[in-house]
Formats: C-alpha cells, sequence, structure tokens
C-alpha cells in the first residue's frame, strides 16, 4: 500500500511535536510524575502535622507549674539543645503517646524561645 506523500511530514512533526511538548510540559510546565507529587504530598503533610502539634505542645507549655523556670532556661540554651530540653520538660509528648516527637520538639523550642 502506497502512503501519501504528505502523510510522512506530517508524521515527523506529530512525533518531535510531542517530545518538545513533553521536554517543555516537565521542565517549564510543572509537569511531574506520580511519584514526584507523592513525595512532595507526603513532606507538605509532615510539615503540617508538626506544625499542629507544636501548637499542641506550647499549651502544654502553658500548663507547666516551672513555665518562667523552664523558659529561661531554653532561651538561654543553644539552638541546638532547645529540642532537648522541650523533650525533658515532657511538653512534646502527645497526649496519648509515650515517646516525644524530635521534629515537634524542635518546632515547639522555636515558637517558644523565639
Amino acid at each position: 500500500m502506497q502512503t501519501p506523500e504528505w502523510r510522512r511530514p506530517a508524521l515527523y512533526g506529530a512525533g518531535w511535536g510531542a517530545v518538545a511538548l513533553c521536554v517543555i510540559g516537565f521542565s517549564w510546565g510543572g509537569w511531574v510524575t506520580g511519584s514526584s507529587a507523592r513525595q512532595m504530598a507526603q513532606s507538605q503533610s509532615k510539615t503540617d502535622l508538626v506544625a499542629a502539634l507544636s501548637l499542641i505542645c506550647i499549651d502544654q507549655s502553658t500548663r507547666d507549674p516551672l513555665l518562667a523556670a523552664r523558659l529561661a532556661e531554653l532561651k538561654a540554651a543553644s539552638v541546638y539543645s532547645r529540642g532537648d530540653l522541650v523533650v525533658k520538660a515532657g511538653w512534646a509528648t502527645m497526649p496519648g503517646m509515650t515517646e516525644a516527637n524530635a521534629q515537634v520538639a524542635k518546632a515547639c523550642a522555636t515558637k517558644l524561645a523565639g
């Protein structure tokens, strides 16, 4: 079967157009693969969860009878050890949990010391 002469340039144009569309879409268009989208969503959900739990940590700190002394100690401590002080105070241990969350403790310490 003979193909018309005009079909070959049209097919080449469509093929190169599809390749160009993919390159432009993934480079500048904001397209992502499914695994990248899952990874971004998981990272954002962790960030949002830590932000929400740090508010609970701050609320728990306001109920501490030794708040003034512990806040002074927290502000005097180095940035790197502040999270450990919040864990030691028990503020980063969420209700119903037995262990403190280190990321929540760091976020809480940043908000309390700042």
